[in-house]
C-alpha cells in the first residue's frame, strides 16, 4: 500500500524545488552583497591614439607585428577640426576598410593614421569629393598625389618607428610627409618645384605638424646634412636607383622607390645590411611621374653616350 498518493508526491516535489531555488538565491544575494558592485571595465583607447611601435616581424607585404609604443615617444600629433561634410568622414572610413584593409595593408599603425588624416585637404578643392577614391589625383604643375593604397603600401614597407628619421622625396602636396610624421620622430621632405614646396610647407604648418621640414631641392641628391635616414620614401621615378640615396640610408634602414621608364616602373624595396651592402626586392608594378633634375640629366647623358655610366 502506498504511503502517499500520486498527487501528494507531485506537490512534495514542487515544494522541494521551490525551497532549493530559494536557498540558491539567498546564497547568491549574500555573495553579491559581500563583494560589492563590480568595478567598471577598462576602456582601451582606439587604435588611432596608440603610437607606433618598433617592428618585430613582417610578412611579405611589409606588415609588422609588435606592441604599440608609448605616446610620449612620438611628437604630439595635430588636432584636426571636424570634416566639412559627414560624407568626407564616411568616404575616408570606406577607403581604409575597402581599399587598404580589404587588400594587404594590415599594419594597424598605418591604417589608424590614414583613417585620421584628412586627405581631402591635400587635393585641389574641386577634387575634394573624390579625394578618398583609390587613384592618383592631379595637384597642379603636372604632378599628382599618389593613390591611398600606394601611400599605405610604401609606408608599411619601410616600417617607420617612433625614433625613425625619414626622408620623403617628392613632397607634392605633403600627404605622404604627413603620414610619415605621425609614425616617425622627424621627417625631411624635398620637392624640386618651388611652388609645390611652398604650398606644402604652408599647408603642413597650418595643419599643425611640427616635425616636418620641407625644402625645395633635387631629391636625387637627398639631404646629406641630415643623413643617415632610417626611412626613405621616393614618390618620383628615376630609371635607376640614385646612389646618393643609398649612401644616405642608415644601416638597417629601408628605402622604397619606383624605378623604370616613364609611367611604368617597378616598386623596389631596398634594405641596407650591417656590412653596408643592400638587398633589393621587387614589390609591384607602379606608375609614378618621372624624377627630374639630376636623374633626368643622367638619363639624357646616357641616351647621348650610352658608354658613360
Amino acid at each position: 500500500m502506498a504511503i502517499f498518493s500520486g498527487q501528494s508526491v507531485a506537490w512534495i516535489v514542487v515544494l522541494s524545488v521551490f525551497g532549493l531555488a530559494a536557498s540558491v538565491f539567498a546564497v547568491v544575494a549574500a555573495t553579491v552583497i559581500a563583494r560589492g558592485p563590480e568595478p567598471p571595465a577598462q576602456v582601451q583607447p582606439p587604435p588611432q591614439v596608440q603610437a607606433a611601435a618598433a617592428p618585430a616581424a613582417a610578412d611579405k607585404s611589409g606588415a609588422v607585428q609588435g606592441q604599440p609604443a608609448a605616446l610620449s615617444e612620438l611628437p604630439a600629433r595635430p588636432e584636426f577640426p571636424p570634416d566639412e561634410h559627414p560624407g568626407l568622414t564616411l568616404a575616408r572610413r570606406q577607403m581604409v576598410e575597402l581599399d587598404l584593409r580589404g587588400r594587404d595593408i594590415v599594419d594597424e599603425r598605418v591604417l589608424a593614421v590614414m583613417a585620421r588624416i584628412p586627405r581631402h585637404r591635400f587635393v585641389p578643392e574641386a577634387l575634394r569629393e573624390v579625394a578618398y577614391s583609390d587613384r592618383a589625383l592631379p595637384i597642379g604643375h603636372e604632378q599628382t598625389i599618389s593613390q591611398p593604397y600606394i601611400v599605405a603600401l610604401m609606408t608599411q614597407l619601410v616600417r617607420p618607428g617612433p625614433q625613425s628619421r625619414a626622408l620623403d622625396v617628392g613632397t607634392g602636396s605633403g600627404y605622404q610627409a604627413a603620414v610619415l610624421a605621425e609614425l616617425c620622430k622627424e621627417v625631411y621632405s624635398i620637392e624640386i618645384l618651388e611652388p609645390l614646396a611652398e604650398e606644402a610647407r604652408q599647408r603642413l604648418n597650418a595643419m599643425g605638424y611640427k616635425n616636418i621640414t620641407v625644402r625645395c631641392g633635387d631629391g636625387y641628391k637627398g639631404w646629406p646634412e641630415k643623413a643617415p635616414f632610417d626611412v626613405i620614401v621616393v614618390a618620383a621615378a628615376p630609371d635607376h636607383v640614385p646612389q646618393p640615396l643609398v649612401d644616405q640610408l642608415a644601416i638597417g634602414g629601408r628605402m622604397v622607390i619606383p624605378v623604370g621608364q616613364m609611367y611604368y616602373q617597378t616598386l623596389l624595396l631596398i634594405e641596407k645590411q650591417a656590412d653596408g651592402s643592400v638587398i633589393r626586392r621587387s614589390v609591384a608594378p607602379v606608375a609614378f611621374v618621372p624624377m627630374t633634375g639630376q636623374a633626368q640629366q643622367k638619363t639624357d647623358d646616357q641616351s647621348v653616350n650610352p658608354a658613360n655610366e
